[in-house]
């Protein structure tokens, strides 16, 4: 066979083997047959890397293309900021790479702006209830969900819009309710003092002749701002007069029926009289008549022998349908009447005597004796005794008595061939006067008045008190006692609560009408806090407990953790008000506030806070105890009201010897001769090894 181009001895085999060396060597990345360098026509975001004996070009992280001519920006965000970099983010590209930062009302759990989600970083609801006094004044801050809402609190009412309200957007504030003047009642009186705020409650009575079936009537302040009225009414009282009858020639009694009745009614007992006799053929007469029964009765001056109308009703201002009734009284033939009479009561106090003699122009004689008392007083006694001589057949005679007194008067005929007698009782009703005035009070819970009386006459007073707290609404006092005194200027001192508004109505049992004033109590400390008593020495501190006390002596406004030096315990006072914060000009020797928490922010389980967290308490900075110093901390609890301002202390923590802060753990990876890992643990600035861990990379 010929040879070949290729076959042509030793020479050309050679110069075979040097090509195939050479093109083995191009492909390795030395210079081609172009004699260029691979690597050097890496693109400007390319890296150059050897991968199984080739040299190629490849595209930075962040860029894509072939490495050589191309190299574009990877734009991470385009598949949207939540598949990228989570929840409630934004996305944002760069050349090469991407951040993300986290939407208004967020916060990145790495407390920076911008983070890469691949450390575990992820956006979380920022709390901006957390500031005090974000909703102003009477709002109540709610949280949501990369926001917040505003609310009024109890006791107030949205104005310039609705609620929720957002301060920064809408005008709408909170105002205390407050109700007003409560709606008048048809036919009721409103009496005492009524709180216009939220729950004030206004309380009204009938006025004469008028009752309230269905129980006392009263208003509430509600929560819109507006008085609820009460589906009660002041209703008419008409009184049913029956069953009238005449007994004893000259006396009439009857039956009523009122419903509920008053302590007494009065009565309009119209007579009118025709007889034969032409000297006085007409007897017309009004007589009033006061009784607490509910069958009156009452005897009346008649002539003999007439024929009698007696018209029946009740005086104004009740209402009554009138009964009539008509007799004849009998013939008196004798010219003496063996000195027979009766009594009847005339106008309360007045009473008038009747002879049944027909001689006219004759003198008697009358002999009054009168004893009074009453039920409530044991020492107090009336008695009084005179003559009456007149010519009348009818006088009337009035006697000066007491209010409120039950009298039993004796009358007797003098001058007479036998003595004749007739008793009768009265029971006089109260006095319209008012007999109390100049009433005062002094030393917050006591009251002195004066009395407008007979000298040296005991006198009974009942008391009827109220007592409410606007910021403790389940709060209800309600007292009712008397006393018994013969003094013109009485004193009384009452056992009345702190903190507390009061209504007090005093009357005179004499007197028909009672006499209101308002008082108020001054709060006094608030309750002790509850808390554990620890002593520290050299350890880490517990964290402080927190209860809720409760509001006995007055509203509680505030909580307060006060640092101090160990050596100002026993100096130290609690009424202070000269606390300083931890940033102040003040001497860190003079002690520090570390927390002020306020009453409505306190949960009424408990609430725990770590002394020396770093973060603020309203406006105090809550910064660790200073190593080597001796501390006492303090729970302050702070009552204010009416611009006074009481406290209550008590020691928590005494702490000596302060170690480092040992609430944080410093975690350190170090890798060792042997290729382990060990961690170590930082307390007080001493590193010791706690184990070794060489299942961490």
């Amino acid at each position: 066979m010929g040879r070949g181009p290729w076959d042509a001895g030793p020479s050309r085999r050679l110069l075979q083997l040097l090509l195939l060396l050479g093109l083995a060597r191009g492909a390795a990345g030395a210079p081609g047959a172009d004699g260029l360098d691979v690597c050097a026509t890496c693109h400007e975001h390319a890296t150059c890397q050897q991968r199984q004996g080739k040299k190629i070009c490849i595209c930075n992280y962040g860029f894509v293309g072939n490495g050589r001519t191309q190299c574009v920006d990877k734009n991470e965000c385009q598949f949207g900021a939540t598949v990228v970099c989570g929840n409630h983010t934004s996305c944002h590209n760069t050349p090469g790479g991407f951040y993300c930062i986290c939407l208004e009302g967020y916060r990145a759990t790495n407390n920076n702006k911008t983070f890469i989600p691949n450390d575990g970083t992820f956006c979380t609801d920022i709390d901006e209830c957390e500031v005090s006094g974000l909703c102003r004044h009477g709002g109540r801050c709610v949280n949501t969900r990369g926001s917040f809402e505003c609310y009024c609190m109890d006791g107030y009412l949205p104005r310039n819009g609705p609620e929720p309200f957002h301060p920064t957007t809408d005008a709408t504030s909170c105002t205390e309710i407050n109700c007003g003047n409560p709606p008048e009642m048809r036919h009721a009186i409103l009496v005492g003092n009524h709180s216009s705020r939220l729950g004030g409650v206004a309380r009204y009575v009938c006025q004469e002749g008028f009752e309230s079936p269905g129980g006392k009537i009263t208003s509430v302040c509600t929560e819109k701002g507006t008085w609820r009225e009460s589906t009660l009414t002041c209703t008419e009282i008409l009184t049913k007069i029956n069953d009238v009858s005449v007994f004893n020639d000259t006396c009439v009694r009857w039956q009523i029926n009122s419903g509920r009745i008053n302590p007494k009614i009065s009565y309009v007992i119209s007579i009118k009289g025709q007889r034969l006799d032409p000297m006085e053929s007409v007897h017309e007469e009004t007589v009033n008549f006061t009784t607490d029964s509910r069958t009156p009765e009452v005897c009346l001056a008649l002539y003999p022998g007439t024929n009698y109308t007696v018209n029946i009703s009740t005086a104004p201002p009740r209402r009554s349908v009138p009964a009539v009734v008509g007799f004849q009284t009998a013939e008196d033939d004798l010219l003496e009447d063996n000195g027979r009479f009766n009594i009847s009561i005339f106008n309360e106090t007045c009473l008038k005597l009747n002879r049944r003699s027909r001689k006219v122009g004759s003198e008697h004689m009358y002999q009054f004796t009168v004893l009074g008392q009453r039920w409530y007083l044991a020492n107090f006694s009336h008695a009084t005794s005179f003559n009456f001589t007149t010519r009348e057949q009818v006088p009337v005679v009035c006697l000066d008595l007491y209010p409120m007194t039950d009298y039993t008067v004796n009358v007797t005929l003098l001058r007479s061939p036998k003595l004749h007698s007739v008793q009768i009782t009265i029971a006089t009703p109260p006095a319209v006067k008012q007999i109390i005035s100049n009433i005062s009070g002094f030393n917050e819970t006591c009251l002195r008045w004066r009395s407008i009386k007979t000298a040296e006459m005991e006198e009974m007073y009942l008391f009827h008190i109220w007592g409410q707290r606007w910021y403790q609404k389940e709060f209800a006092q309600e007292m009712t006692f008397n006393i018994s005194s013969s003094s013109r200027d009485p004193e009384v001192c009452l056992d009345l609560r702190p903190g507390t508004n009061y209504n007090v109505s005093l009357r005179a049992l004499s007197s028909e009408l009672p006499v209101v004033i308002s008082l108020t109590t001054q709060i006094t400390e608030p309750p002790l806090p509850e808390v554990e008593f620890f002593t520290v020495h050299g350890g880490p501190l517990p964290r402080l407990r927190l209860r809720k006390a409760k509001e006995k002596n007055g509203p509680i406004s505030s909580y307060q953790v006060l640092v101090l030096p160990l050596a100002l315990q026993s100096t130290f006072s609690c009424d202070s008000e000269g606390a300083s914060s931890f940033f102040s000009n003040a001497s860190d020797a003079d002690g520090y506030m570390a927390a002020e928490l306020l009453a409505k922010d306190i949960p009424d389980d408990a609430m725990e806070i770590p002394i020396g967290d770093r973060l603020y308490y309203g406006e105090y900075y809550n910064a660790p105890l200073k190593r080597g110093n001796d501390y006492c901390i303090i729970l302050r609890i702070t009552s204010e009201w009416n611009k006074v301002r009481r406290h209550s202390c008590a020691v928590w923590a005494q702490v000596k010897e302060i170690p480092c802060n040992c609430n944080f753990l410093r975690l350190h990876i170090h890798r060792a001769n042997s290729g382990d890992t060990q961690i170590r643990h930082s307390r007080c600035c001493r590193w010791r090894v706690l184990d070794w861990a060489p299942w961490l990379l």
